[in-house]
């Protein structure tokens, strides 16, 4: 008996990100710093902050909203939500549940997903396959960071790095000939120590202590992330094309994790991309973790420049240390009718 194979694809999107501007200039105030010090070795001239009464649930409220708006879904009809987040608003319960009760979402499961700034892409690929298996119908996916409040303001190697955002998708079923063609997860423990914040979990409890050695921040070796975030970059696109069987030829667009802009420029080297066919925001932007992705990708769809049946790869990469790689077949829901 043939076994029916459900195509899952992305209906809906929205996204936020705070009016608080943070420009290199800015930075250079308070910092032995400057723009073109950052620019040159990041590609990044601004950063969006959240405001004081802001939190991660608040920003993931307003992107979820524009993305339910944008897939014509009512909230009483999504099954799952899973919020993909570094900096939730508490430990516990989680942001998920939080944003699952202001959003209305009565009859909705929903759970938080840590995958470093990877967390995103981990987020879809682990929502298909609840379509996929025949478990729910629409499942609801953000990607969301306060990340300003956990990084060290008087770090000039981390601190220029990252803003604030939040991004969502709706995922539901879509014509056979559409949406996800492959999917890869990677994962490489060994690595953890190079990007993470020591404190505030079970093994080093927030304390004076920690607090005076300065362990509730973000910690990272920017070489070593570096180094692995270029392999993890190529090995993520290249491993998801050979599992859809298709070529580096076929890629009509890519929207990486917005890190580090010769980080995507290498990528999009090894892929043969032009950079017009790349999305790239991380200089009005920086890194927003768990929200890069989809702020890049509702930014591409926005522009035209991606289009119903384009092959659009979603590559990214972050603490874990995590990588992980989807291929869409572009499903316009609007131009579909």
């Amino acid at each position: 008996m043939a076994v029916e194979i459900i195509r899952v694809g992305i209906v809906g999107i929205g996204t936020y990100a705070p009016e608080r501007i943070l420009t290199n200039f800015d930075l250079q105030q308070t910092l032995d710093t400057s723009d073109e010090w950052i620019y040159s070795r990041s590609g990044i001239r601004e950063r969006r902050i959240v405001a004081e009464n802001e939190a991660t649930s608040d920003q993931a409220l307003v992107a979820s909203q524009r993305a339910l708006e944008d897939a014509g879904v009512r909230p009483g009809e999504v099954d799952l939500i899973i919020t993909a987040t570094n900096t939730p608003d508490m430990l516990f319960p989680a942001t998920a549940c939080l944003l699952q009760d202001r959003l209305g979402a009565t009859r909705a499961g929903a759970f938080d997903l840590l995958a470093g700034c990877t967390g995103f892409i981990y987020g879809v690929i682990v929502g298909a396959q609840f379509i996929s298996a025949g478990t729910a119908d629409t499942v609801l996916v953000t990607g969301a960071e306060t990340m300003s409040r956990v990084i060290n303001w008087k770090d000039r190697n981390t601190c220029v790095l990252f803003g604030d955002g939040a991004g969502a998708v709706v995922l539901r079923r879509v014509p056979d000939d559409r949406g996800i063609l492959s999917s890869m997860l990677g994962s490489d423990g060994s690595g953890g120590k190079f990007l993470n914040m020591p404190a505030g979990g079970s093994r080093q409890p927030a304390s004076s202590e920690t607090l005076a050695q300065e362990l509730n921040y973000l910690h990272m070796n920017g070489r070593e992330v570096f180094k692995f975030a270029v392999r993890a970059m190529e090995d993520g696109a290249s491993e998801v094309l050979r599992r859809a069987g298709l070529t580096k030829a076929d890629v009509d667009f890519l929207v990486p994790h917005q890190a580090n802009i010769r980080i995507i420029e290498h990528a999009a080297k090894r892929l043969k991309l032009p950079m017009e066919r790349v999305a790239v925001n991380v200089d009005r932007y920086g890194n927003t973790s768990t929200a890069s992705v989809p702020l890049a990708l509702d930014e591409a769809l926005q522009s035209g420049k991606i289009k119903d049946g384009d092959n659009v790869i979603l590559v990214g990469f972050g603490a874990g240390l995590t990588w992980a790689g989807l291929l869409i077949k572009w499903y316009d829901a609007k131009k579909q009718g």
